[in-house]
């Protein structure tokens, strides 16, 4: 088994510029509509869950990357996080062969300035 872990974190700052700047343009071409209506649903702490979701992707992108073809194979909506009945964040990503992965774990924070995402893929 072979064990894989990706880091990212950003600033809210960034992503709610540019979601201001972009706006659906922006968010359709990162975010599931799942992931959207999550986020809409935080009221004034959107950008903050909106940026999480952003390192997420990232993170998971970093632990995966050696199994993929190249950057491109997946686009950002290939990675969607979904809150489970218990309040734990999961990453699903489609369109990627999953006979190669065991397990994928994930960690999401966030504070006033940064959100932070920890992915940690066990492969088969």
């Amino acid at each position: 088994m072979n064990i894989k872990c990706g880091i990212d974190i950003i600033e809210i700052a960034r992503v709610k510029k540019s979601i201001e700047n972009f706006g659906q343009t922006f968010i359709n071409k990162i975010y599931t509509e799942d992931e959207v209506a999550y986020c809409e649903s935080k009221g004034k702490q959107k950008y903050q869950h909106y940026a999480a979701r952003f390192a997420a992707k990232e993170a998971a992108f970093k632990a995966i990357s050696e199994i993929l073809k190249d950057k491109y194979e997946l686009t950002w909506k290939d990675y969607e996080v979904k809150i489970d009945q218990n309040g734990k964040p999961k990453i699903n990503i489609h369109n990627l062969e999953k006979n190669k992965i065991e397990s994928i774990d994930i960690s999401i924070s966030h504070c006033k300035q940064y959100a932070v995402a920890n992915v940690v893929v066990l492969f088969r």
